[in-house]
């Protein structure tokens, strides 16, 4: 682990400022972080609570360790290699951005969203442990996945699955195959097990 001095040095080299070092050396931030594109393989210090954004996409990251436990703003880690949301931020004040990563499992990813989710691009075979609440879109296509259970109870804008095969079941009573992108979009509100969709962008 980093001695307050090492840890001094690399916020200034991240261009990191407004921060606390805590006395067992996590750094709380007042405002946001961006650490992205910085070629990290791995978090060298460990953060606390972030009262703004928090990024570190494009980097050749492998694990989320020393991620911030708070995330007041929106919580970035896409273009990474990561396999696993194990030490993602337990709140996420507004949206999450987990996409174009190797990801095998949604464990670990905070259950209430109050902006977008986007987990698109991964090797996920399903969406066991996704957010129950996701308040604005809701990304999942490009995985492997070949159904929607453990999805969302409630998405707040646009649900898009990707190339499901969508079940026939009395729990589902509209579905429309849309030729944008060869994305599946879920419309209405099938059933209370399925998504709630406020807004709707396609009609019948």
């Amino acid at each position: 682990m980093l001695d307050k001095k090492q840890i001094e040095d690399w916020l200034l080299s991240m261009g990191i400022e407004n921060y606390v070092i805590n006395d067992d050396l996590s750094v709380d931030v007042d405002g946001a972080v961006d650490i992205s594109h910085k070629r990290l393989t791995k978090i060298p210090v460990k953060f606390g609570n972030v009262s703004g954004d928090f990024s570190c996409s494009f980097n050749n990251l492998t694990s989320l360790e020393h991620c911030p436990t708070s995330v007041s703003g929106s919580f970035y880690c896409r273009n990474n290699n990561l396999t696993s949301l194990k030490h993602c931020p337990t709140s996420v004040g507004w949206s999450l951005y987990c996409y174009n990563n190797k990801l095998t499992s949604l464990e670990h990813c905070p259950s209430i969203i109050s902006g977008s989710f986007y987990c698109h691009n991964n090797n996920l075979p399903s969406l066991e442990h996704c957010p129950t609440s996701v308040g604005g879109d809701f990304y999942c296509d490009g995985n492997y996945i070949v159904s929607l259970e453990h999805c969302p109870t409630s998405v707040g804008y646009y649900f898009y699955a990707g190339k499901i095969k969508v079940p026939c079941s009395p729990d589902v009573s509209k579905w429309l195959i849309t030729k944008h992108e060869d994305l599946f979009n879920l419309i209405d509100n099938p059933s209370p097990d399925m998504v709630a969709l406020n807004q709707m962008l396609w009609e019948i």
